[in-house]
């Protein structure tokens, strides 16, 4: 690379501050100075696997082909190409309690009605021979609550009287070969009934209720409407009654009463609900699992007269209910439905927009050095890769992380489990003071593959103080393994003002990095002085912070907490998570690129960063907060606080906790932080 031109400078002070797993491979805190041509269109990475299409059908990624299906209201048409946007294909059965929880949700309608992103089309099937029924009610129940909101959504709502085994295209193929899905479903026997009763079940919210009905035989005592304990259902499977009490203290009376689990029948004429709690009632730990089934008849008969009754839990295959096609015409899978909402749909389709708009951010003129495409990261070496950097790279002042992670097979099933951190670190020169710092992060998807992000990382141009550089990306070596693909794009920024001197980085000056967040963390950061160079027109405070890890405080994970950088004893930079631990922080991030309908607790908002999301560095000028005179001194110091004073949990981050309502257990880690100052030049 080329030496510094003699220019005015632009000081950042880069502050990373990380509350994350204890690693060797932990990014350090760093200030940052700042010290052109875009020459290149190329911007070939793809999510799409690259091997031949699967001789029994279609996998995600293929090119959907074109189809026709006869609806309510005419012929609905796909054509690979065209400009209609994504569609989401959904078949529905009247063996899944699920699904008609989903169907008979006010709230679920509502969100599809009102939230479905505008681009997108929705086609409604049926598996069953009531197809017809079928499509008559659902279109009911939508344009009921379209009419209700004032919402015009219809005319991109599609309902097809045809049976899925009656339609003569590609799609029952998809539907049955991807599979993936189940009906739940109780088993009653009972002496003298000549066969098994089989009804639809609905299982307890997982993340309220973790337990899961064993396929043993349970015997089956009637408790009232369960919400007072009953000694009499010790040891079994308590059958209790819709109404005059919330689930959680139906659950909790059986609970109490030493039942091994709760059946809760609905009410005659009422649907199945999503059984869950509310308020403080999701902390309380209960062990035992829960469902919701229709009231049979002949099983409540039987338990009347004293008739002995078993029932067992059984999950049966079924054809998956949601596929998806996006913007490109790629088969998508939807990914998993927590819960019985519409919502699911509705952020799978918000996915899609985001997608498509990045291609659209890809095609403006960078000059790309691809890193690693489709490489394996896995153990201790993660993926490693040398590249040669620009030779005139001073003509650049944007510095951005293109950045996809798949998975081995070509579906869902085959990615890791759990969300873990993925760093990338980077050395030019191995005897220099940059070589093997961070210079991006991201957190992986848990068990989804369509992960894609571009972050901005300019202020961190001058970790790559040489024209060879080797970059390394990393989990922690006990993941399971992903296919990572990273191009470097470096481009020239917009300037509407011919007037506005252009800035560009030129020095990193690393603060600070992270540890376990108890009463030692403070103690552990110290105040750092800096010298501002001559010359320097600006300094930013760069900073990177994701917590991890649990304590009694739910801390650093799902706690609220703030971190300060105080520059000169004067000024104050804070970050706050004030959103950790709110139910769906996370879901309104999808916008942005959080991968939708994990297999996990990905709704939940965490200390900053969510599932399957690129981790975006906090940056903040500074200058006026500086003394600028390279002769004299400033200070900085770094401390991180909960509920306003120092972190002092009485279970450290670093023991083995259960997480309430998220039922998992996590192994602690504490804040890391990482904090630079960077310089710029014009």
């Amino acid at each position: 690379m080329g030496p510094l031109r003699s220019k005015p400078s632009l000081l950042w002070l880069v502050a990373v501050v990380l509350t994350a797993r204890a690693s060797k491979a932990a990014a350090k805190s760093k200030l940052i100075d700042y010290g052109s041509a875009c020459d290149s269109r190329d911007n070939e990475l793809s999510l799409r696997s690259s091997s031949t299409p699967s001789p029994d059908g279609p996998e995600p990624g293929d090119l959907a082909e074109a189809f026709s299906v006869p609806t309510l209201d005419g012929e609905f048409s796909y054509q690979p190409g065209s400009a209609r946007g994504p569609l989401v294909v959904h078949a529905f059965s009247n063996k899944s309690a699920f699904l008609e929880c989903m169907w008979s949700s006010e709230s679920s309608l509502i969100s599809l009605v009102e939230e479905l992103p505008n681009s997108t089309h929705v086609l409604f099937l049926s598996l069953d021979e009531s197809a017809a029924s079928d499509a008559l009610w659902m279109r009911e129940q939508l344009q009921r609550v379209a009419v209700l909101r004032n919402k015009e959504v219809l005319s991109r709502l599609h309902f097809s009287p045809v049976p899925v085994f009656a339609l003569g295209n590609w799609i029952p193929n998809v539907l049955y070969y991807w599979r993936g899905r189940v009906f739940s479903q109780v088993v009653f026997k009972s002496e003298g009934w000549k066969m098994p009763i089989v009804v639809k079940r609905l299982n307890a919210r997982y993340d309220w209720l973790a337990a899961r009905g064993e396929s043993r035989s349970y015997q089956l005592l009637g408790a009232g409407d369960g919400c007072e304990p009953s000694p009499s259902v010790a040891g079994a499977l308590a059958w209790v009654s819709e109404g005059n009490c919330s689930f959680f203290t139906k659950v909790q009376s059986m609970a109490q009463s030493n039942a091994s689990g709760v059946l809760v029948h609905a009410l005659p004429g009422h649907p199945i609900q999503d059984m869950n709690c509310g308020g403080d009632d999701c902390n309380a730990t209960l062990t035992i699992p829960a469902a919701m089934v229709h009231l049979e008849a002949s099983v409540a008969q039987a338990l009347e007269c004293g008739q002995t009754v078993f029932a067992s839990f059984q999950n049966t295959p079924s054809p998956t209910f949601f596929i998806g096609i996006d913007h490109q015409g790629a088969l998508a899978e939807m990914g998993g439905f927590i819960y019985p909402s519409f919502s699911f749909v509705n952020w799978q389709a918000q996915w899609f927009d985001f997608y498509a708009d990045l291609q659209t951010k890809l095609q403006s003129p960078a000059k790309v050095i691809s890193v690693f495409d489709k490489v394996q990261m896995q153990g201790e070496e993660g993926a490693v890769a040398t590249v040669h950097l620009p030779i005139a790279l001073w003509d650049f002042d944007t510095l951005q992380l293109d950045a996809s992670l798949s998975c081995p097979g070509r579906r869902d099933s085959s990615c890791a489990h759990w969300d873990h951190t993925v760093q990338l670190f980077v050395c030019c020169d191995p005897l220099g003071p940059y070589c093997n710092t961070e210079l991006g992060r991201w957190i992986t998807a848990f068990r989804r593959g369509t992960g894609r992000w571009l972050t901005d990382v300019s202020p961190l141009m001058p970790l790559l103080d040489s024209n060879k550089c080797t970059l390394t990306m990393k989990t922690p070596p006990w993941a399971m393994p992903w296919m990572v693909s990273l191009n470097l794009r470096f481009s020239l920024s917009n300037r509407t003002d011919s007037e506005v001197e252009m800035l560009r980085p030129f020095r990193v000056m690393p603060l600070y990095g992270g540890g376990t967040f108890n009463k030692n963390y403070n103690k552990r950061h110290r105040p750092v002085k800096v010298s501002v160079p001559a010359s320097t027109k600006k300094v930013e405070l760069y900073a990177v912070i994701t917590a991890h890890g649990y304590d009694e405080n739910h801390c650093g994970e799902f706690c609220v907490t703030s971190h300060h950088f105080l520059i000169n004893g004067v000024f104050n930079n804070t970050l706050t998570f004030d959103s950790a631990g709110t139910p769906l922080d996370c879901t309104l991030r999808v916008k942005e690129g959080a991968v939708p309908n994990e297999y996990g607790t990905w709704l939940y908002g965490r200390a900053g960063w969510c599932d399957g999301l690129q981790v975006d560095p906090w940056r903040t000028d500074v200058t006026k907060q500086l003394n600028m005179s390279q002769f004299e001194s400033n200070t900085v110091v770094y401390f991180g606080l909960f509920q306003g004073k120092d972190p002092n949990p009485s279970k450290e981050p670093g023991k083995q906790q259960r997480r309430p309502r998220r039922r998992r257990l996590l192994f602690g880690q504490g804040p890391r932080s990482d904090a630079a100052l960077r310089h710029g030049s014009g």
